[in-house]
């Protein structure tokens, strides 16, 4: 992964850009590439305390800051909608894009791109039906509990925003206590315990051997420059929809998710390529949980302290593909097997959900 790091010159790039007044849709480009290797070297520090922690506490990090990167993203396209009032709709549905395609890139993208590699290379590939069933099925109830609200404001007449904002607020606060319920489940079942010894192993394997110290400074560092490339990349984002024709809806569902988690799908197809599927499906099926249950229902809070409230509304089109990337990963984990026809399935899936999002705004 040390080559991603060439990237980070365009950091340079998009801060030099935009001091000299560069065109926004390379100002963009520029800070969306840089942001690729520092989410890398985040998930790396990551990883490298963890190894430190031992696997309970371990196992806590990742799931805390698993999906730090697009967390920062998003709460800075949050602050822009702010700070230009008249482009806040555009970066709220911006955030909430961002978060369905996380589900849907996890899921869809980079599952089936997984078990593509590892079946073409393996043939068929095994992994414990018990575990990636519990992951699914806890998948499938986040994503009813986020389509509750939506129901609930497509569903009447006369749309209260109050309530469609108390609504969120308290599944927010569900989906919170289910996280936690889970990782309190995961540090005390004796199962849970057992894979999480074996898949500490296997990370333990591929994480750099830094010291604390170490780990914890490039955990700050990246964390900083995300944070302002971040800043960089929303703040183009209206200059970018107008220059190349495209919305911030399509930016959300296909472009932030990718830039924000490149580095740990780019993992996740190379352990499936080592024959370490269950290591492979709990990093795609347990970032698409972390988004779920944890970074959405935060982002509800975060705003509101904001004073810019976050309702977790999407259209119709979404919660029809969130539900059905959900089901996918139940029927995927059904059998504990997986082969190269299967990840082409999961592939072409995406592929045809991209190009309806990306048309869908311009009918």
């Amino acid at each position: 992964m040390k080559w991603l790091n060439v990237l980070l010159i365009f950091g340079v790039v998009a801060v030099v850009g935009e001091l000299a007044g560069w065109a926004p849709l390379l100002v963009f480009v520029a800070s969306g590439l840089a942001m690729v290797p520092l989410a890398g070297l985040m998930g790396e520090a990551t990883e490298a305390l963890a190894v430190h922690t031992g696997p309970r506490l371990g196992g806590l990090l990742n799931a805390t800051l698993g999906n730090a990167a697009e967390l920062i993203i998003t709460i800075m396209a949050i602050r822009e909608g702010i700070l230009n009032p008249a482009i806040n709709e555009h970066m709220l549905e911006l955030v909430r894009a961002s978060l369905t395609g996380s589900v849907l890139g996890n899921i869809l993208l980079v599952l089936g791109l997984s078990i593509l590699i590892g079946g073409l290379r393996h043939g068929t590939q095994k992994f414990d039906r018990g575990h990636a069933g519990t992951s699914a099925t806890l998948l499938l109830l986040a994503v009813a509990a986020l389509v509750i609200p939506s129901i609930f404001s497509h569903g009447i007449e006369v749309v209260n925003h109050d309530a469609v904002e108390y609504l969120s607020l308290g599944v927010a606060g569900v989906m919170i206590g289910l996280y936690v319920l889970s990782l309190i489940y995961q540090l005390r079942d004796p199962a849970a315990h057992t894979y999480e010894d074996d898949e500490y192993a296997a990370v333990q394997e591929e994480a750099p051997h830094w010291t604390p110290l170490r780990a914890g400074i490039m955990l700050l560092l990246a964390t900083v420059g995300i944070v302002w490339m971040s800043e960089l990349l929303v703040g183009t984002v209206e200059h970018v929809v107008v220059e190349i024709g495209i919305s911030e809806f399509f930016l959300g569902i296909i472009i932030v998710p990718l830039i924000g988690n490149v580095a740990e799908h780019l993992v996740a197809v190379q352990v499936a390529a080592k024959n370490k599927m269950e290591l492979s499906l709990a990093i795609s099926v347990g970032s698409s949980l972390q988004i779920a249950l944890f970074v959405a229902p935060l982002l509800v809070f975060i705003s509101l302290l904001m004073r810019n409230p976050l309702t977790l509304v999407f259209n119709q089109f979404e919660l029809i593909a969130l539900m059905a990337a959900a089901l996918i990963a139940g029927l995927v984990s059904l059998d504990g097997e997986s082969n190269w026809l299967e990840g082409s399935m999961l592939l072409a899936i995406y592929i045809i959900l991209a190009l309806a999002f990306f048309w869908l705004p311009m009918v």
